[in-house]
């Protein structure tokens, strides 16, 4: 079968996508090994049975629900290719204002900085890649996703320090200029994880309690033993949870708290600073 018919036609099991077009296309790409360029210069390229077999078995699993990024195994974000798999959070866009924010509150110079609950290291190995001067800590409860997120980090040729612990447990007695989070903060009712892609990601990951704001207020609640005065804490959160989380900061004597907006204009990054004492 040609090319363009095979696109075609796969275009057409996947009704309920929101790309259903680029998702067999990236589908295609990572069985022929080729860019998506090569689809549309060799159209009439006739596929192999073993490419066809290959191809089918992937958009089977595509049409079941599983995400792109677990099906090809990697997600790009913020400029660095990252394995991924079902052991953890698929990095998302939004999760670059997080970086972004980091990058342009740490001092200048040598710093140590933390990522409580990495997943696959993507916020650790952003910052690390940013910042060569800096000694990064990432913490994640599970070994399985410490195992991603190691093999992220030697991929990538970057330094970072990964330790098994819930959140400030697996800091020790460290203090940090800086630490950052995008932790579980998804209500455990709610009707969307049981939809799209997040029915494959890790609950553990997802969910937090009944108002999603449980594993907030263990980081908000151990930070401060764990940042240097004046060191920031930044909080990754739901595009409805600014207030509380705002609130559940200055109620732990953080200073200068803001949230700041994504690029659809939801507050999506909170943080604050350790108050000068």
């Amino acid at each position: 079968m040609k090319i363009a018919h095979v696109l075609r036609l796969a275009q057409s099991r996947l009704p309920e996508s929101d790309s259903p077009r680029a998702d067999v296309e990236i589908l295609l790409v990572h069985v022929l090994n080729k860019t998506r360029s090569y689809l549309l210069t060799w159209p009439e390229k006739v596929l192999s049975a073993d490419e066809m077999a290959k191809f089918e078995a992937l958009l089977a699993r595509r049409v079941a629900g599983e995400p792109i990024a677990y099906l090809i195994g990697s997600r790009g974000f913020y400029g660095l290719d990252l394995a991924v798999s079902s052991a953890v959070l698929i990095p998302r866009p939004e999760t670059e204002l997080l970086v972004e924010a980091a990058l342009a509150r740490l001092p200048a110079g040598a710093c140590a900085l933390a990522d409580l609950g990495t997943g696959s290291g993507a916020i650790a190995l952003a910052l690390a890649h940013e910042r060569r001067d800096a000694q990064v800590v990432a913490v994640d409860v599970s070994p399985q996703a410490l195992a991603v997120a190691r093999a992220n980090a030697q991929a990538s040729g970057l330094n970072v320090d990964f330790r098994l612990g819930s959140w400030c447990n697996g800091l020790a007695g460290d203090e940090f200029d800086m630490i950052v989070s995008n932790p579980p903060y998804i209500r455990a009712d709610d009707v969307h994880l049981k939809q799209g892609d997040v029915r494959f990601e890790p609950a553990l990951a997802l969910a937090s309690g009944a108002d999603g704001l449980d594993a907030i207020r263990a980081i908000i609640s151990c930070a401060p033993s764990h940042l240097k005065t004046g060191g920031w804490l930044l909080l990754e959160h739901g595009y409805d949870q600014a207030n509380e989380v705002t609130n559940l900061m200055r109620a732990a004597g953080f200073g200068a708290v803001e949230s700041l907006l994504d690029l659809q204009g939801h507050a999506r990054v909170t943080l604050g600073r350790r108050s000068v004492e």
